[in-house]
């Protein structure tokens, strides 16, 4: 009982000071938050630290100055004081015989009234007056215990014969030990060894310095308070149009073309709202040509693919009906019957793409998205591609991972984007061997599509997705490539929050990238699989796809 009740006590001061920590970090981020957006609050900031320092170091000067200026006047004072004392005092004790105490004491005491009566432009003071004549020093001062606070070294100086003074704490008549400065100097005289101190209190003047002080650092804090809000005054007049030109660039930027910025006044800030409203009537101008241009390009292309469908269905009947019946006719019919059958595909293939860009162009894809295993959906993408491949010279090899991944998906759309990747690798793979990699982390599945084709360069790699763009334009497209495959893909791709990227080098071919969130709206953070080769992925594979799709 007696040892758990501090032990719980302990525990919870523990927690309060955890407690307090925490909120004390919070606070100091929200601060250094609030301090790195506001650049108001910076200025006031740096302002005031400057100021600051400047009223500082102007202070430690000033009041330093003032400081040296009043003792050394105090000092000045007192040293004339004391060299008049001197001389009074040599001209009292030259009569008096050195062997006689009774007679010395009587001296000093007399010489000591004397002095004190007399007073001087230094202000008050004491005196001690030491005959070193007897075997005991004579002393008489001002008042009892005096004498002892001297301080040793200023006296071993004046009995050595030097006229000296320093600064000591020193007792007062009745009162507490105060700052003084003691001026000590050898009486010259026949007659015997005397030694003149005056001792000046520096009591008011220690009140006169502190006065000074507390004025010196209340007239800084308030010059520093008012610099700093004069500061936060003019940085709020200038950042206020800065944050309201800001606000209006986002408004803009969002879509909200017609916002534009208040004129007021012929100053710098009223010419710049002129030339910032001047810039978004000519923005909403251009984009507004170009959203008519994209709307009326949008409406063409699709117009023109439908229009197209009805005559290509009747050219299609009666080319399949001359296809079918090309052995009768002569060779030279019969091979065009069968070029009029391939360029027909060829056709349908580009009006279906142009249909699905347009699609995309006019925002109405969209995407239906349920879960599916990524293994199968591959392996009915390279087993359809398998033939291709064999007149191609090109060989299909898949490696899958141990563990099943699963994404959701739109299959048709990522069954055409597998497709694209593949046929393309094909193509463009010059019969080597093509390697196929799926791989998947807790939050993103990746699949590489590889050739050792001639490769691309940076700047082909850049352009490989640009609608109907080939990077050798004097070079014909194998198996009737219609030039958007890659185009579409991308934007199936993007529908999925995914990723589709190419990497190239000559000489060493070409990998394209297609990285899924396994969950739709999640957005991705990175991919599962490099999008440069590693050594892992340029050793040869064992596994070739075909209808079972095994696994490595």
């Amino acid at each position: 009982m007696t040892t758990s009740r501090p032990s719980g006590w302990r525990t919870r001061l523990d927690g309060v000071v955890r407690e307090l920590r925490l909120r004390a970090r919070i606070a100091g981020r929200a601060v250094w938050l609030q301090y790195r957006r506001s650049l108001q609050l910076r200025v006031a900031v740096i302002t005031m630290a400057v100021a600051g320092a400047v009223v500082i170091v102007i202070s430690l000067i000033l009041f330093e100055q003032i400081r040296t200026q009043q003792l050394g006047a105090k000092k000045d004072a007192a040293i004339s004081q004391a060299q008049v004392g001197v001389d009074y005092a040599r001209n009292q004790v030259v009569a008096v015989p050195s062997g006689d105490p009774r007679s010395i004491r009587l001296t000093m005491q007399r010489t000591v009234d004397e002095l004190r009566t007399r007073g001087g432009s230094a202000g008050q003071f004491a005196i001690v007056m030491i005959n070193r004549d007897t075997p005991t020093a004579l002393t008489q001062p001002s008042f009892a215990g005096l004498t002892p606070a001297l301080p040793d070294s200023l006296v071993t100086e004046v009995g050595e014969g030097t006229q000296t003074y320093q600064y000591a704490v020193m007792p007062t008549d009745g009162g507490p030990a105060v700052p003084s400065l003691v001026v000590g100097a050898p009486v010259p005289s026949q007659s015997g060894s005397y030694e003149l101190y005056y001792v000046f209190p520096l009591d008011q003047e220690q009140r006169s310095l502190e006065d000074i002080r507390s004025t010196v650092v209340a007239s800084g804090l308030a010059l520093v308070v008012l610099v700093a809000g004069i500061g936060a005054l003019v940085t709020r007049l200038v950042v206020s149009p800065v944050r309201l030109a800001a606000q209006t660039a986002e408004q803009l930027a969002s879509g909200q073309l017609e916002r534009r910025l208040p004129i007021r006044g012929d100053d710098d800030l009223a010419r710049l709202a002129g030339s910032f409203n001047r810039m978004a009537a000519s923005l909403q101008r251009q984009i507004t040509q170009l959203e008519d241009l994209s709307r009326l390009q949008q409406r063409f292309t699709s117009d023109v693919s439908h229009e197209l469908r009805t005559p290509l269905t009747t050219v299609r009947m009666a080319a399949d009906i001359l296809h079918s019946a090309r052995v009768d006719f002569a060779p030279d019919v019969a091979r065009s019957a069968e070029l009029l059958q391939t360029e027909l595909g060829r056709f349908e293939g580009l009006l279906t793409d142009l249909l699905e860009i347009s699609r995309y162009d006019a925002g109405a894809a969209s995407l239906v998205a349920e879960p599916n295993e990524l293994g199968p959906l591959i392996q009915r993408v390279l087993t359809a591609a398998d033939p291709l491949a064999h007149q191609r010279g090109a060989t299909l090899r898949l490696r899958l991972p141990d563990d099943p991944v699963i994404a959701e998906i739109d299959p048709r759309r990522v069954e055409r984007i597998l497709r694209n990747l593949t046929l393309n690798a094909i193509h463009h793979g010059d019969g080597g061997g093509i390697e196929v990699t799926l791989r998947g982390n807790r939050s993103a599945a990746a699949i590489t599509v590889r050739d050792h084709g001639p490769g691309m360069n940076s700047e082909e790699a850049s352009r490989v997705f640009d609608r109907f763009w080939r990077a050798d334009p004097a070079r014909s497209r194998h198996g009737g490539g219609t030039g958007l495959g890659l185009s579409i893909s991308r934007e199936d791709a993007r529908l999925h929050g995914g990723w589709l990227q190419a990497w190239g080098r000559p000489g060493e071919g070409a990998q394209f990238r297609l990285t899924l969130p396994l969950v739709q709206g999640v957005e991705l953070e990175g991919s599962p699989l490099p999008l440069e080769p590693t050594a892992e992925t340029r050793d040869p594979y064992d596994v070739v796809a075909g209808p079972t799709g095994a696994r490595p």
